[in-house]
């Protein structure tokens, strides 16, 4: 019997040396991944956004801060640490404004492009956790407004990234089963044409580009790919098969829920839902999304 013990017990001993040399493989190779060179082709942004300056820099005021960019950055751009579970996942956003700490100090328009629109830093290493696939489909006007606002910025001091990751992430990460940005996004495609703000749902097709890091191409969420575990699956957008779009019979319950954060019900959605953004959205691209996602063709929850 003891024989029969030890010598079964030489497979199990055999897989959890495998499973620790594949694990130490993977963060050799998640860690050179992270440093790779990606080239991308840039197109010289054109100052498209309509009327002067200032008309051009609070529609850039207005797409940071209702697109998602003070979740991480804050609202004053100096960054923050916006997941820490106290274990071995820490990220923090860097500092983005003028101010002491920053990363930009340097940056040209197209540094600003391939940043933002492609995911790639100025030196062609991968913003890691810069969810660029939700701002690749920014057409050019919204873009330069954007960044005419970013360069503007008072100075606030702050600190670079901070980018942490436990090892069986960073071995997900070498095998492909976690994605950076730069390579979910399609880097030739060219950038859309504006379309008119407006209440339509060609308008909210729109904006809802800047929903699908979370809630997937398809919007019918699902697991956050990278997430921390403790994070809950994104909600279906799609009338599908649990989908969180049938709580909102009208435009006025999705506006309360973007202000609010609570349902219909008065049950409150997770935070990991961009609320300090949300709540910025002014209300004809509240009408558009909602408008789009009421249009979506049903999909089954989960199927990103």
């Amino acid at each position: 019997m003891k024989r029969w013990i030890k010598y079964g017990a030489l497979p199990a001993l055999g897989l959890v040396a495998l499973a620790a040399a594949t694990l130490f493989v993977g963060v050799q190779l998640g860690e050179r991944k992270m440093q790779r060179h990606i080239d991308v082709k840039i197109a010289p942004l054109a100052a498209q956004a309509a009327g002067g300056d200032a008309e051009r820099i609070a529609r850039g005021r207005y797409i940071f801060m209702s697109r998602g960019c003070t979740e991480c950055h804050g609202v004053n751009g100096a960054g923050k640490t916006f997941v820490d579970d106290g274990k071995d996942t820490r990220l923090h956003a860097p500092n983005i404004t003028p101010g002491p700490g920053n990363v930009v100090a340097a940056y040209t328009a197209d540094d600003w492009t391939r940043t933002i629109r492609h995911g790639v830093k100025p030196d062609g290493r991968p913003a890691i956790v810069m969810p660029s696939e939700d701002y690749a489909r920014m057409n050019d006007a919204d873009l330069a407004a954007l960044v005419a606002f970013l360069r503007q910025m008072p100075g606030v001091a702050g600190e670079r990234a901070t980018v942490q990751f436990p090892a069986p992430v960073k071995a997900l990460y070498a095998f492909g089963v976690i994605k950076d940005a730069a390579e979910r996004i399609d880097h030739a495609l060219p950038p859309p044409p504006s379309v008119p703000d407006a209440p339509t749902a060609a308008h909210g097709a729109y904006l809802v580009n800047a929903c699908i890091g979370c809630h997937g191409a398809t919007l019918s969420g699902g697991r956050i790919p990278g997430a921390p575990p403790e994070w809950p699956a994104a909600a279906n957008l799609t009338p599908g098969a649990g989908s969180a779009m049938l709580r909102y019979e009208s435009v006025d319950a999705f506006r309360a829920m973007l202000r609010t954060g609570k349902r219909p019900d008065g049950s409150a959605v997770s935070t990991v839902m961009p609320f300090t953004a949300l709540k910025e959205i002014n209300d004809v691209d509240t009408q558009a999304l909602f408008l789009h996602l009421k249009s979506l063709a049903p999909i089954a929850a989960g199927n990103r």
